[in-house]
């Protein structure tokens, strides 16, 4: 029997030691079943359409999020892209000699140029100027066959001739000490001249005559208009440009005939009825057409000799129009895009006679995504030789729309990438009478999937059942159901745009289960609404069958602080609007409160202009609990530019205003910082729902250290003002960095520490009693890290902890923010490699699993470094006692494990946001990232230590029990047989 128990007990650890490899491992099979990622570009500015008849088709957009890409005409996927960063926005695109495509950025400072086959970049050149000054950029018609020839840029007061083989500046005239500011460049046909034409003064014009080829200035003239200029300066021919004079009222017509200058006024009200008030020129390029918005009317006008003007059409409502596509040697057409109603009316017209269309259409388009901004049109040859007609939209909303032939063939939803907060909200509960489980079709086939499984863990699969496993594995995942798992991995990303619209994502996969535009039901004459932020404003739990949890959006209606405030309450599982308002103060700050009333709607106080605070929902039951609480809600305000910090509670009810939900603030405490010496730089503070499992905190030798635990805690980051710019800009001894933890009841300062010969940028994450920020050491040339630890001495007495264990200790004592604590401050810092864009911090159900760092590289990755790495008890030569307790020998940087990437290989563009949110299971955080991509997995820092993996092989683990029991029976047996045998010898 001993010998079927040893056996046995063999056959069991053989078994599962295959488990164990298999549930620690990351396979090729199993990418894609915890995370995923999703590529997107932004609003697009410039949109250039190439088609070659060996290549594909493709459209090269570039963005407001600073990404020049190009996209599958016939797909809308993406072929190639290049994120330029946050401080190098696009200003141009142009196509040169058929195979580049050229981008200028920063302000006219940088000229790439990139293959357009695969996006590599084949040249690039910095543009040197004296002074800051609108950019342009301009291909001469010959460069655009294969003619090599030089692009033209106007960039920081000077105008640049470069080569388009190497990029290699040919020429260059700086027009600084002329104080011109170039508008347009005109190029005559079969002429080797150009005229580039600016303004000096609002009211004088200047033309300077250059030779293109050796960039000689041949001719400088100007002309002076009484009227003054206003606006952009719009060509409607080769040597005509219109512009409109200071009262707006009136088009200036500027002829370049014979070199020289002519002026015309032409009054606009005699040719448009009910003229009022001012119009507005729209930017585009048509031949011998003009845009202008008049009376809210898209109003085109023709611009014919001697300034007589005729209207040529009116288009009401939401409009605009493309630029001239040349569709034959002698006509060219325009793209007229206007909403009727709930159609989206597409018109081509020949721009000589506008009466003729080449093409008229209706097109159903959703009413959550606004109306449209631009249009891009591009031409293409039908099979009976007759011309096509294809345009590309930008919406409202930012999202991207190719139309053919009056359908929708392809859209992005594009605006994901520019996304402002983001919140959580639970998932319906699963209605009773469905099964949880999905249910197998057939006996066979689950027999079979556990046998690709089986083959799949003994390593004997082949490439065809890899594939067969992971696509089993997709199809038959519960990750994308619409209902709650019981491990809390299901949940509702609510985010919202800069557009001003509302997504939830599915934290399965990603894919938008709706989405709502709020722009269009607030924008009105009056109010042109600014979404600031969303916050969790119902979730209910006790009626979570009942009741639908709901989120609130707070804008304003204009770009200053004391514009009106916007609140929007929209339900999270159906996208609905359940009630919004428009109120008479303005919204500077909102401050959740952790009170809920007994519909389970969260307290939220809104600060407006003149610090006054305003209750919300505005019911008498949220008066009460506010009374209640009135003597315990305080707030803070950082004033960056004046370096000061005040501290503010509740005073009384607002004495001037009649409204039962204002209150009166006061200043309760006010600290100062020396502008000469500190500025401020970064702030952070701890989460209102994080969860700490416990004070009390066992080191070596069986001690208790006991955390200082407040939610009233604020970390602030100054630096010298010398020091304030970019990094390099000063020296070490004139560069220093000083933080604080500031009490923002009281306003004491709890610790304060100075790092000399350090700067920013500071990037810090608050979490229960520590915080770590990343910054920059002159002296050592390097990034680096550093930890306060904060630990409450007044508890000193309870060190013991079989104290802590029997329960004689004072944790239950009451702690006030008035009473002066003694607390022990302990700090270390560490080099660090990388530079960081973000930090973030790992948050789970109960808080008792370990913490990790969520650091956003300067790469756009993401790493998950072990909060152990920054432990400021960490020594060269720990004690046997501090290796028990598990503190890492003291190194003087940190440690880069390239396994730690939770984003693997992957980058998430444009990186701006790291959310991490607590799933039920509490060994594992939900992490989302967003930026110009996003990105979201899953995180266990201790590992998996209370489920099962969702690859675990239960036919393994059927097969081994039986195994076991046939094992132990066979030995049995044989053991039974032997022992008769001994007893017959």
């Amino acid at each position: 029997m001993v010998l079927a128990i040893k056996l046995s007990f063999l056959l069991f650890l053989t078994l599962f030691s295959s488990f164990a490899n298999y549930g620690f491992s990351l396979y090729e099979d199993q990418v894609g079943l915890m995370d995923w990622r999703q590529q997107y570009l932004g609003k697009a500015k410039h949109a250039l359409f190439h088609s070659s008849k060996s290549g594909r088709k493709r459209v090269v957009v570039s963005t407001e999020e600073n990404v020049i890409a190009s996209l599958d005409l016939r797909h809308g996927e993406i072929f190639w892209r290049h994120v330029l960063g946050p401080n190098d926005p696009i200003d141009g695109i142009e196509f040169v000699l058929g195979k580049y495509v050229v981008s200028l950025s920063s302000e006219g400072n940088f000229l790439r140029a990139w293959n357009l086959p695969d996006g590599q970049m084949a040249w690039e050149s910095f543009l040197q100027g004296t002074s800051p000054s609108k950019s342009f950029l301009l291909v001469p018609k010959s460069l655009k066959a294969n003619q090599e020839t030089v692009i033209l840029v106007f960039s920081r007061s000077c105008l640049h001739a470069v080569s388009s083989l190497d990029g290699e500046v040919i020429w260059k005239i700086d027009l600084t000490e002329n104080s011109v500011e170039i508008q347009k460049i005109i190029q005559l046909p079969d002429s080797e001249f150009i005229y580039a034409v600016g303004f000096s003064s609002p009211t004088q014009l200047d033309q300077f005559k250059i030779n293109v080829k050796s960039g000689e200035l041949l001719k400088h003239q100007t002309a002076t208009f009484s009227g003054g200029f206003s606006g952009e300066l719009v060509s409607v021919s080769d040597d005509v440009l219109v512009t409109v004079d200071t009262s707006r009222s009136n088009l200036v017509i500027i002829n370049f005939k014979n070199g020289e200058i002519g002026i015309l006024l032409s009054p606009i009200a005699p040719v448009i009825d009910e003229f009022s008030g001012s119009m507005e020129i729209v930017p585009s390029k048509l031949s011998g057409l003009l845009a202008v918005k008049v009376n809210s009317l898209l109003t085109l006008v023709r611009v014919k000799g001697e300034g007589e003007l005729e209207v040529v059409d009116k288009i009401p409502g939401q409009a605009t129009v493309s630029d001239a596509l040349l569709v034959s040697e002698h006509q060219q057409a325009a793209a007229l895009a206007h909403h009727e109603g709930s159609h989206l009316h597409l018109t081509v017209k020949l721009i000589d006679n506008w009466s003729t269309n080449f093409i008229d259409e209706n097109i159903v388009i959703d009413k959550q995504r606004g109306s449209v901004q631009k249009v891009f049109l591009n031409s293409y040859i039908r099979t009976d030789r007759s011309h096509g007609f294809r345009a590309l939209l930008v919406m409202e909303d930012h999202s991207l729309l190719l139309v053919q032939q009056g359908e929708i063939v392809w859209s992005r939803e594009d605006g994901l990438a520019s996304i402002v907060n983001v919140v959580t909200s639970e998932l319906p509960v699963e209605k009773k009478g469905v099964s949880i489980t999905k249910v197998e079709n057939n006996l066979i086939e689950w027999l079979q999937g556990h046998l690709l499984k089986l083959k799949g863990t003994l390593m004997i699969a082949s490439p065809e059942d890899v594939v067969a496993i992971q696509n089993m594995r997709l199809k038959s995942s519960d990750k994308s159901k619409m209902s709650r798992d019981h491990n809390g991995f299901r949940k509702l990303l609510i985010v919202l745009t800069k557009s001003g619209k509302l997504f939830a994502l599915h934290s399965g996969d990603g894919r938008v289960v709706w989405s709502r535009l709020l722009q269009p039901f607030h924008k009105s004459k009056d109010c042109a609404p600014r979404w600031l932020n969303i916050y969790q404003w119902q979730d209910p739990h006790h009626r979570a069958m009942d009741e639908n949890p709901s989120v609130l959006i707070v804008g304003r209606c204009e770009q200053s602080m004391d514009g009106p405030g916007l609140l929007s309450f929209v339900d999270t599982y159906t996208g609905k609007e359940i009630s919004s308002s428009s109120q008479t103060h303005s919204i500077v700050k909102v401050i959740p409160l952790p009170f809920t009333d007994s519909t389970e709607q969260r307290l939220h106080i809104l600060i407006d202009a003149e610090s006054r605070a305003h209750l919300y929902p505005q019911t008498s039951e949220a008066i009460g609990i506010l009374q209640s609480e009135f003597s315990n809600i305080y707030w803070y305000s950082v004033e960056v530019d004046s370096g000061i910090i005040k501290g503010h509670a509740l005073m009384r009810k607002c004495v001037d205003v009649v409204d039962d939900y204002c209150f009166e603030s006061k200043d309760v405490w006010l600290i100062m910082l020396p502008s000469e010496s500190e500025k401020i730089i970064a702030s952070a503070s701890r989460k209102l729902n994080e969860v700490v499992h416990t004070q009390a905190k066992v080191v070596a030798d069986q001690d208790v250290m006991y955390k200082y635990i407040s939610k009233n805690l604020l970390f602030l980051a100054t630096v010298a003002p010398k020091s304030s710019g970019e990094i390099g800009t000063t020296t070490p001894e004139d560069s220093w960095l000083v933080v604080y933890l500031i009490d923002i009841v009281n306003g004491r300062i709890l610790h304060r520490m100075t790092h000399h010969g350090s700067t920013g940028p500071v990037h810090a994450v608050f979490s229960e009693n520590w915080v770590v920020y990343h910054y920059f050491n002159l002296k050592a040339h390097r990034y680096e890290m550093s930890v306060v630890e904060i630990y409450d001495q007044s508890r000193a007495d309870n060190i013991d902890v079989w104290k802590l264990i029997i329960g004689k200790h004072n944790l239950t004592t009451p702690i006030s923010s008035y009473s002066r604590p003694e607390i022990l401050a302990k700090s270390q810092s560490y080099f660090f490699t990388h530079s960081v864009k973000e930090i973030s911090v790992t948050s789970t159900s109960k808080g008792i699993t370990s913490k990790q760092l969520l650091i956003g590289t300067i790469n756009d990755q993401i790493l998950a470094l072990d909060k152990r790495y920054l432990d400021p008890r960490r020594s060269i030569n720990p004690s046997q006692a501090e290796r028990e307790e598990g503190v890492i020998p003291l190194t003087d940087s940190l440690p880069i494990i390239p396994q730690t990437y939770v984003t693997h290989s992957l980058q998430v563009e444009g990186l701006r946001g790291i959310v991490t949110i607590p799933a039920k299971l509490e060994s594992t955080t939900l992490a989302f990232a967003y930026g110009v991509d996003l990105f979201f997995t899953r995180i266990t820092p201790s590992r998996t230590y209370d489920s099962l993996t969702e690859d675990f092989s239960y036919a393994l683990l059927l097969i081994t029990i039986v195994a076991l029991v046939i094992a132990i029976f066979a030995t049995w047996v044989l053991s039974e047989r032997k022992e008769l045998q001994d007893k017959w010898k």
